[in-house]
Formats: C-alpha cells, structure tokens, sequence
C-alpha cells in the first residue's frame, strides 16, 4: 500500500512525465500549444534506458509534440529505407541551439502577468522545457525595437564618455537573461551582435541606409565593444563571444530600413586587425570568442577568405556566423568549403526567421510547413559543419512585433497579451527536437542512408548516448530501419509529416 501512495506523488507531483499540450487548432495546416497562467504543456529530460532499448520522441502535423514511445534493437536483417549510424566517424562539435533576447522578445515576455512569464521563461529553458542553450543579445536597438537607437546618441563622443546601456536593457534584456541563467542553471552561452553604431560615427549619419564606419572612428567603434562588454559584465553577465556585427550587407541594400554598420570584406579584415581583435584580446573580456560575417550564407567562402586573407588576422577570429535568408537559392555545400579554408574555426547559425515578406502573412498559427522549413535548415547546415543554430526574435506578439519599421515576422512563441496566453508554433517543437536532446558538448557522426525519403543527422551525446533527428515530409507513414553495427536493428514507423528523435544508449 505504501508503495501505491508513494506511485501516485510522484506521479501527481509530474516526476518524469509530460503535461501533454492544450491543443487549438487555427486551420493552418497544425495545432499551437496554449499556454496561460494555470497550464502549460512540458517535456522531462529523458531518463537513460539500457541495451538494447531506446526512446523515440515525434512531433507530427497531425498534432502530436514530444509522444514519447519505446522500441527495440534486434539482430535482424534490416528492410529498406536503412540509416546506417557509425559513431566511430566524428565530425564537430556542438555550440548550442538557442534565439535572441530582442526588446519585441522582452516587450512580449514583460506583457503577460509573472506566472505566464515563469511558464514562457521554463518552456524555453528549464529542464522540463526544451533547454535552449545558447542565445544571441543585441547591442543597442534593431528592428525589433520600438525606435532606433544607439548607447551613444547625440553629439560626437569619440571617447566615449557618454556610453550608457538604454533603458530597454535594463527593463526587457538583463532581467530576462539572469532569469534564463537561473533556470538553466547557467548552461546558457551568450553572444552579442552590433547592428548600427551612433550616427555620428557613420558615413551616412543615419542608423540606417547606405551607411558605412567612419575610418577615422575605426577603433572607437572597437572600444563601444568593450564599453558593452564591461557594462553587462558589470551587471553579473558575461558573454561566450561577439560578432563583427549584424549583416553589413544590408548597407549596400536599396531602400533598406534595418539598423545597419556596412563593411566590404577588406575594410572588416584591416578593422579585426588593427582595432577590434586587438582591444578585446587586451580587455577584460580576452578569452571571448570573436565570430565574423554574420550575415547571409551566399557570401561565403569569399567573404572569409578576404577578409582574413593575412594571417594575423585570422588568429583573431574564431569562428564564422552565418543566417538563412535565401538559403533555398545557395547550397549548404558553401558552409563544408568555408570548413576546408578555415577548419580550425567553427561555424554557427546565427540568426533565421520565417515571414519576412510572406503573402501568408507574418505569423501563421500553426503553420506546419515553416517548422519543417526550420528542421530541413538546422540537418543542412549541421550536416555541413555548423556547430549550432540560432533563432531570431524568441517571442513576438500576433501581429510579428513589435518593429518599428514595420518588419513583421513569424516567431516559435506568439504573445496574445490581452487573452493572457501564449502560443508554441510548430517551429518550437522542430526546434525543440535539437535542442532537448543533442545538448551542448555532443560531436555530430557519421550517418547514411540508401533512400532520399527523408531527412537525417545523428550526434554522440556527452553522457555517451546517441541521438538521431528524422524529418519526414512526406504525406504517407514511412518505415525506417536505424541499422547501429553494436547495437543492432531497429524499425521505426515515421508518421506523415513528423520530426522524430531518437536516442539511445
């Protein structure tokens, strides 16, 4: 009797068990999750199970998110649609999965009442959510702030005497970041990224446009860097790297509203050389990694290679950053080169959104396809040596905001602030099948297959465990054979229009 009323606590108390999702359905193809102040769906960090069992976890558009079944590994001849895992080839390394900590994402978080924002905070990372790990914090305002600014406004300051951290840091980034910290108990890397410099230190005196750095500003723009670091850092936040900044592309973009510093790969080069690689390796923050481009994929590798073309300059950065943007047009294969020009660096996804421009809309509940469109993204830049994928806003509200130029988009978690709930996209999820069970530290291996019916990587977790992602886009059940020389053979029906993980040990 004792150990039936010690079952039923346990069970009560939600030991090693998932509140499964509240369901709604606003005919786009899925289902959202809700969320409000008295219930919110969870996802327990997978317990280990013992040869020759293994865990499978699918999401589907049919609406299943995290089912978590069991299976089998079993000396047999295996079928067709085999995945062949060979954990003794190795690849890199991962960094961590994770999105940004905007002022749309604090704005939307700071709207809903302190229970909602302990449920949203957990859902993104605690254990019983999908335990992001990393995340990228902007420096000064983007385009998803509510007007655009900088840390040095008005009048020329090249020494900077002005500098001061805005009152969205205080208000919608620090305290977020320290509650994120807490609930992941600080298994969360931070990375910072510039999107435009005081117009007083650009060609252009605007923060947006055709505008470039100033040259004779070259190493203020260096020390507004460190100013940032040691700002947060004074605060108790410490950053694992920073970008040369966001997307100096869109300087040479006509008609462009987004926030921008623009640089041409030589000028960035002579920049990281003689400013901005120098300052941080003698500042406080000398052990941070320094990551470069930060922008669209099509422009690598000959960004890299130009802008790093001298060799001291190459000891200074350590690894490149790369967005989605128009990735359908340009192969994932441009990441591998990049590798083989620079294998010492590692690459990072940092920055990807649906929505931009859609005639769908900027958000869509429950749009299928777009999470598919994230999961398909994260296997081709993983299986092309990226160590890791970032998202862009983590949260905005239903109309894709808030942007101050209007630059709607799409987001994993939709605020409707007024209705006091929250909802998870099927993004989340897609993105939750990386992030819950390839944790940081785990080494992607070697995986193939003799069938192009779906989409596959597999990585060697830190605890010796193996995990493989399968996405299935299809429109009918596909049968798979996960084919692991020590383990055995194992069939998995993959629903329709499913992510599955499956994890072993």
């Amino acid at each position: 009797m004792l150990f039936i009323y010690l079952f039923l606590f346990l069970l009560t108390a939600g030991y090693c068990r998932a509140d499964d999702c509240l369901s709604r359905d606003y005919d786009q193809g899925s289902i959202v999750c809700v969320c409000n102040s008295d219930y919110c769906d969870t996802v327990p960090r997978p317990e280990k199970v013992e040869q020759p069992q293994l865990l499978v976890y699918t999401s589907n558009k049919a609406g299943s998110r995290f089912e978590q079944t069991t299976g089998q590994f079993e000396q047999s001849k295996a079928a067709d649609n085999q995945i062949l895992i060979n954990s003794e080839q190795k690849f890199q390394t991962i960094l961590g999965w994770g999105g940004a900590f905007t002022d749309a994402t604090g704005i939307n978080i700071d709207s809903l009442d302190e229970q909602l924002q302990e449920k949203l905070l957990r859902s993104y990372f605690a254990e019983d959510g999908i335990e992001y790990s990393m995340c990228r914090v902007p420096i000064g305002g983007t385009d998803f702030s509510t007007h655009g600014y900088s840390y040095d406004d008005g009048d020329v300051d090249e020494d900077l005497v002005n500098f001061a951290l805005a009152d969205e840091d205080h208000q919608y980034k620090i305290p977020l970041i320290k509650k994120a910290l807490d609930l992941s108990d600080n298994n969360l890397r931070l990375f910072a990224s510039a999107w435009t410099a005081p117009k007083w230190m650009k060609t252009n005196g605007e923060y947006d446009g055709r505008g470039f750095l100033v040259q004779e500003l070259y190493q203020t723009w260096a020390d507004y860097f460190v100013k940032f670091l040691d700002s947060y850092q004074s605060e108790g936040i410490d950053f694992w790297g920073i970008t040369t900044g966001n997307e100096p592309s869109l300087a040479s973009v006509p008609l462009n509203k987004i926030n921008s510093v623009g640089w041409n790969s030589t000028e960035m080069g002579m920049w990281v050389l003689n400013n901005l690689g120098p300052s941080i390796r003698n500042s406080n923050h000398s052990d941070i990694n320094i990551l470069i481009l930060d922008d669209q994929r099509f422009y690598l590798p000959r960004f890299v290679d130009e802008a790093l073309v001298d060799n001291a300059t190459r000891e200074y950065i350590d690894g490149i950053a790369v967005h989605w943007y128009m990735n359908e047009y340009y192969p994932a294969s441009l990441l591998t080169d990049t590798h083989n020009n620079f294998p010492e660096m590692f690459i990072l996804s940092t920055e990807a959104c649906n929505g931009v421009n859609s005639k769908l809309g900027a958000v869509v509940l429950g749009s299928w396809e777009r999470g598919e469109a994230y999961s398909i993204d994260i296997i081709e830049d993983l299986s092309n040596w990226a160590g890791g994928w970032v998202d862009w806003n983590m949260v905005l509200d239903l109309d894709g905001g808030p942007t101050y130029i209007e630059n709607f988009v799409d987001s994993p978690v939709i605020v409707n602030a007024t209705g006091g709930e929250f909802y998870k996209q099927p993004m989340f999820y897609h993105l939750g099948h990386f992030s819950k069970f390839v944790p940081n530290g785990s080494v992607r291996i070697d995986a193939s297959s003799d069938s192009e019916n779906v989409a596959f990587v597999a990585f060697q977790r830190p605890d010796d465990g193996i995990a493989v992602v399968v996405v299935n886009k299809n429109d009918e059940v596909v049968p798979v054979a996960l084919v692991d020389g020590s383990r055995g053979t194992v069939q998995v029906e993959l629903s329709e229009r499913s992510i599955t993980t499956i994890l072993y040990w």
